[in-house]
């Protein structure tokens, strides 16, 4: 892994309790606008996998900014108790190194992908 304070992405990966799943999207959904509006991320997508694991592809400016950025009081306690709640089992952060992108933003409407704000 790069050293020198390039992009940090990582990939994320959960397991939702039955019937959670629009209540776990609305979470996480405030959280993630709230991380890029307020705290320096670069934004994240999330997808669900046809295994029925929930799939959340993240990036930041660098390792340190997501410590920065994370490690302020919450953005939005009640919405990350939220999130808690509907996830079943967490699986193991993927910290993952660019080395080729060609991923070109969603198109924006004014309201973000499938109305989940």
């Amino acid at each position: 892994m790069h050293s020198d304070g390039s992009v940090f992405c990582a990939l994320y990966r959960w397991r939702l309790h039955p019937g959670s799943e629009e209540s776990f999207v609305q979470a996480w959904s405030r959280i993630t606008g709230l991380l890029l509006a307020e705290r320096g991320s670069l934004g994240s997508r999330l997808h669900r996998g046809p295994d029925d694991i929930w799939y959340s592809y993240t990036q930041w400016p660098s390792a340190a900014a997501k410590v920065e950025g994370l490690s302020r009081p919450s953005v939005d306690p009640d919405a990350w108790a939220q999130l808690r709640a509907a996830i079943a089992e967490s699986l193991p952060e993927l910290i993952l190194e660019p080395e080729s992108d060609f991923l070109a933003p969603l198109p924006r409407d004014g309201a973000s992908i499938n109305s989940m704000s």
